[in-house]
């Protein structure tokens, strides 16, 4: 029956402490506790003075360790104090073999002397009953002691990081601190892992660190409560029972919503895929299912691992890891196709991997002409390497990413693994040595390296096992282009996460569990999930990004998202820590060609900040014009940047940072011919320069036609030469072009304008096949950044010019 019971009041019996507090001699416990208590609140002020200002944020404050009797955890109550911000934030259970209880306890320096209060009113001062005042609280503590990083420090201690050892720490958040938390992060560069998982009193981030660096991020503010190991690895997932895997697979698609009928797709052109397993059937319909040859058929294959279904996974789900443990309702923002480029038994001829991947999408895209989408492609070969020349297969796909008029498109491509065994003593040198596979030539696709924050080993078989990549570096199989001749793209363009491998210090390293991906398997009613890395991973990873900027902004071109995943990416700090100390441009052209731009971050994006706008523009231009019987070069697009020009005059001498990316699809022309000025590859390049402060735009349009002149004469990077550029000459490769300038704000005030302009190309040395008279489209996309400005940039920007500034 609902309904049918009667509401009474109720008083729960109040709670009795069992037990009396320790028998103490009450003079010499106080004078201990006193004496204890002064030298740990004199140390806290002399390390709260030696703070750095410019990294510190929140309330000063220290934090003490109680020990407390294991039969008397009920004084722990007694040693918070919410109403003076005194909270109790985490509780060391014993010790095996040991019976005392370690309370850690953070206390605003404003309540420095609230304990010492305690102590000296229970020394002399007695209740109404004639007992100690406060004694149930102060008999109650053993000792007491400043606090280490290590006594956050909840887990195992035989988990604790050695010193000196970078590791992934859970960083348990006090209740509303986590912008504090962030702040400091970020100033003392510490990398943060962007998912976030919030309760009612506590935030718990994932934050890599050495043990005194987290010493430092604790001490300058006044966010932690308590410290774990990351323990979240593939290896829970992989080492389930089927059933068990088929129950977390079931819930992530019971809070999962399919796309809608618009949805944007990730097209994977690979071994086909599994349809029916249950994290892609949703995405998935039979009928988005192709092959090159379809007496293949589109499922997936032993022959191949299961590769297609693999990718499958990580395109429509991302971080598949992440998803399962999130326990959030997830909505997917995009479909899958899959086009079967693999045979089910045996490779294809590498000469026709061109006609095969044309093919291949001409199948997909005729199932659904009208749908929007990004090609995915992990397929890579070692034949027709040649330091980055153009092969037969890199060139048709520059051909159909160009398409001609507005039939773009947007191709990702994998850069390629290292397929020899992996010897920790080589790693870098043996990626920079191994270069990017075929047909990552390609100009107009978007290559996808790996690198790597997976070092956490858990599983008992590899104790004592250590990670070859170190966090935020490169992932140990990953191909680069740093052999490559130096007039060709930039490869990768871009890293995601691929994961790592582990070595024992003698053998060759292995792709462990614990260091790799989650994704799905092709054989569901055996087991769900898989494990999964390398470039391949990568490249899904990457995919998965550009669909969900797809579906969010579904007008954009194919040149502007590609613009927005490398404008958007940022060096780690393993990898910034490699350019700080490079000491010539050569220098960060070879790592420029290791890392491309770095991590892209989905909400830099999609968003634009009040102190970290972005200006988008997508136009187009006429490059050439006819001059008797000469072709030579005709528009430039002068675009004038909306700077709140008194908000930056204002903020002075304080540093800001202006990035610009500029990305366009190039025509693609091969064959071997020496590629002389007369048989260049490409049928236009465009470079980019900003006005400097001192240069009125006469001055600047100078500029800009001398450099254009001089890179005719075979000078490639002659607009981007000095003026404090980070990476200058070495960013004009290829076909999309980023490079970031820093300086004073009152000097960006007077940068107000960036000049667009060819370069030159077969357009203009081959007027017999009269591509001269094509425009030229291009996506430009601005960011001006001042991470220490309190004005709201982003606002006076918008003021600027009167309409709202497009969120990039």
């Amino acid at each position: 029956m609902q309904g049918s019971g009667d509401a009474e009041y109720y008083t729960s019996p109040r709670t009795v402490i069992n037990g009396l507090p320790p028998a103490r001699a009450r003079a010499a416990h106080a004078a201990h506790l006193e004496q204890a208590l002064g030298a740990a609140v004199a140390t806290a002020r002399q390390l709260l003075d030696a703070r750095d200002p410019a990294v510190a944020e929140g309330e000063r404050g220290f934090y003490l360790d109680f020990d407390v009797p294991a039969d008397h955890q009920s004084a722990l109550d007694g040693l918070e104090n919410r109403l003076k911000k005194i909270e109790l934030v985490a509780v060391k259970p014993p010790a095996e073999g040991e019976d005392t209880v370690r309370a850690t306890v953070f206390v605003p320096e404003a309540q420095a002397d609230y304990f010492a209060t305690k102590v000296e009113q229970y020394r002399a001062e007695e209740t109404k009953t004639g007992n100690p005042k406060n004694q149930n609280l102060v008999a109650r503590i053993d000792d007491v002691r400043l606090s280490a990083v290590r006594s956050l420090f909840t887990d195992d201690d035989a988990l604790y990081p050695p010193d000196g050892r970078q590791a992934w720490w859970e960083v348990w958040l006090r209740d509303g601190k986590l912008p504090v938390f962030q702040t400091v992060a970020e100033r003392l560069n510490v990398a943060l892992k962007q998912h976030l998982v919030s309760f009612p009193e506590r935030d718990v981030v994932l934050a890599l660190a050495e043990p005194a660096t987290m010493a430092r991020l604790v001490l300058h503010s006044d966010a932690v409560a308590e410290l774990r190991a990351a323990k979240d690895t593939p290896s829970f997932f992989l080492d389930m029972r089927p059933v068990e895997q088929a129950e977390w697979a079931g819930d992530l698609v019971n809070r999962s919503t399919a796309p809608g009928a618009l949805a944007p797709a990730v097209c994977i052109l690979d071994s086909g895929a599994t349809q029916g397993h249950p994290l892609i059937a949703p995405g998935l319909e039979p009928a988005d299912q192709h092959a090159y040859d379809p007496a293949w058929g589109v499922g997936d294959s032993a022959f191949w691992n299961g590769h297609g279904t693999m990718m499958a996974g990580v395109a429509l789900h991302g971080d598949v890891e992440a998803a399962l443990i999130t326990g959030e309702h997830l909505e997917l923002s995009h479909r899958l196709e899959t086009v079967k480029v693999l045979p089910p038994n045996a490779q294809n001829d590498p000469e026709l991997y061109g006609a095969v991947t044309e093919i291949g999408i001409g199948r997909a895209e005729t199932q659904a002409p009208r749908r929007r989408r990004v090609f995915c492609m992990a397929v890579t070969s070692s034949v027709g390497l040649g330091r980055g020349r153009p092969s037969s297969w890199s060139a048709a796909i520059d051909k159909l990413c160009y398409g001609g008029g507005d039939s773009r498109r947007l191709m990702i491509l994998a850069a390629g693994n290292i397929r020899d065994p992996i010897v920790p003593a080589e790693y870098l040198d043996g990626n920079d040595l191994a270069e990017a596979e075929n047909p990552c030539q390609a100009w107009n696709a978007l290559v996808v390296g790996a690198y790597t924050d997976k070092i956490t080993i858990n599983h008992p078989d590899f104790a004592g096992w250590d990670s070859v990549a170190p966090a935020g570096d490169l992932s140990p199989a990953s191909r680069t282009s740093t052999i490559w001749d130096r007039q060709w793209p930039i490869r990768p363009d871009v890293v995601f996460e691929g994961g790592n491998f582990a070595h024992d210090g003698v053998n060759p390293a292995e792709a462990i569990d614990d260091l790799q991906l989650i994704t799905t398997h092709y054989r569901p009613t055996m087991r769900l999930f898989d494990s999964f890395g390398d470039t391949s991973a990568a490249c899904a990873l990457a995919a998965n990004f550009s669909a969900r900027i797809m579906a969010e902004r579904p007008e954009l071109w194919p040149e502007t998202v590609r613009a927005l995943m490398v404008h958007s990416a940022e060096w780690t700090p393993a990898m910034r820590a490699w350019f700080n100390a490079a000491g010539s441009q050569t220098q960060k052209a070879a790592l420029l060609r290791r890392y491309g731009w770095g991590v892209p971050d989905l909400g830099r994006a999609l968003l634009s900040a009040s102190n970290d706008a972005t200006l988008m523009i997508e136009d187009a231009l006429l490059p050439f014009r006819r001059e008797k019987s000469q072709i030579k070069t005709r528009d430039m697009h002068l675009h004038h940047l909306p700077w709140p020009r008194d908000e930056l005059l204002a903020l002075g001498e304080q540093d800001v940072e202006l990035r610009v990316t500029l990305s366009y699809f190039v025509e693609p022309n091969p064959g071997e011919r020496g590629w002389t000025r007369r048989h260049r590859y490409a049928s236009h390049s465009l470079r980019f320069a900003v006005k400097r402060s001192l240069e009125n735009l006469q001055q600047f349009r100078q500029r800009i036609n001398r450099a254009a002149q001089s890179e005719e004469e075979g000078n490639v990077g002659a607009a981007a030469g000095g003026d404090d550029w980070l990476l200058g000459t070495v960013r004009d490769r290829g076909s999309v072009h980023s490079d970031v300038w820093r300086g004073s704000a009152a000097a960006l005030a007077d940068r107000d304008a960036i000049g667009i302009f060819p370069v030159g190309g077969w357009w203009k040395e081959k007027p017999n096949l009269q591509r001269w008279e094509r425009s030229a489209r291009y996506s430009l996309l601005v960011s001006l950044r001042a991470p220490d400005a309190e004005i709201d940039l982003y606002a006076a920007i918008e003021n600027q010019i009167g309409i709202p500034v497009p969120a990039a």
